[in-house]
């Protein structure tokens, strides 16, 4: 099985205004093949908003940007209705939420309750409005960059809502190489988002399917089972991996294997995908920290993997 050519156009595509990552671009189609939602989360000014521009134009479907800001309010996401006196009757006004891909550029500087208002659509791909449950174009999809909790103006993403990101992933700086490119080119970091889409709408469903139809061995999901089960009952997390968290290393796996070329996953996908897929989900059992840092949580999840007989 080789890799499918419209993913290979999607790549390049990406890298056309993205270049000098490969590993991120790849991570970030495993969450969209997966139907899950990815969160970026690394200092300002290395690309975060660039590769997420980069994706959602290189797909034909429908965007939103929401900049979020401390001001926000959950009807500046969600809609509101509004009573029309010509016609003497309410009408919705839909927010940018109705969409398939919705950019969410640095979520953690909104406010928890304007945060929450993410909460259902990103779970059931539905929102209500006063009382009215509206359903939201599919597919859909949240790409969500974050500053470091550490920087000013900064609150915390909840731990139900770091729950339903299938995947994070953290950019780091470029390499020299990529870095030279970027100056001497003077490339507009912001000019991704009018990249020509290359990849339709159902073909890109039709990916989606094929993904999840890829094998994965029943020794492969016990090698994943363990891992996450470790997790809850290890001595230093407050908080483990949850079922949720379990269910999208599987999904990952295949979505890995499938952009690699094969019809079946491996133990190496769980390696790959470990570290990005659960490590937003722990919580360090320390005093004076709430939450683990990235760092912290992906070494820890390295130390149990070398712990795990790798299954043959």
């Amino acid at each position: 099985m080789n890799v499918h050519p419209a993913l290979s156009a999607l790549v390049a595509n990406v890298e056309t205004e993205f270049s000098g990552n490969r590993e991120a671009i790849e991570l970030a189609l495993v969450a969209l093949l997966s139907g899950g939602h990815l969160l970026i989360e690394d200092i300002p000014g290395i690309g975060k908003t660039s590769l997420a521009l980069a994706l959602a134009a290189s797909l034909e479907l429908s965007f939103r940007r929401i900049q979020f800001t401390n001001d926000l309010f959950p009807a500046d996401i969600l809609g509101i209705t509004v009573f029309d006196r010509d016609r003497r009757e309410y009408e919705v006004h839909e927010g940018p939420i109705f969409a398939n891909v919705v950019l969410a550029d640095e979520i953690n500087r909104a406010t928890p309750k304007t945060q929450s208002a993410l909460l259902e659509a990103m779970q059931e791909r539905r929102v209500t409005l006063d009382l009215e449950t509206r359903e939201l174009p599919k597919p859909f999809f949240v790409i969500a960059t974050q500053n470091p909790v550490e920087f000013a103006g900064t609150f915390p993403l909840p731990e139900a809502q770091l729950d339903r990101f299938l995947l994070s992933l953290s950019l780091g700086y470029p390499s020299l190489e990529a870095e030279r490119e970027l100056v001497l080119r003077k490339r507009d970091p912001y000019r991704a988002v009018n990249l020509a889409p290359v990849v339709q709408a159902a073909t890109f469903a039709e990916l989606c399917r094929q993904s999840a139809a890829v094998h994965v061995e029943p020794k492969v999901a016990d090698y994943l089972l363990a891992l996450c089960r470790r997790t809850r009952d290890h001595e230093e997390l407050a908080l483990g991996v949850s079922v949720r968290g379990t269910l999208s290393l599987f999904r990952a796996c295949q979505s890995l294997a499938f952009l690699r070329g094969r019809d079946f996953a491996l133990p190496e996908d769980v390696k790959a995908l470990a570290a990005p897929v659960l490590a937003h989900r722990l919580v360090l059992r320390r005093e004076g920290a709430a939450r683990s840092t990235t760092a912290q949580a992906r070494d820890l999840i390295a130390r149990l993997l070398h712990t795990l007989p790798v299954p043959r």
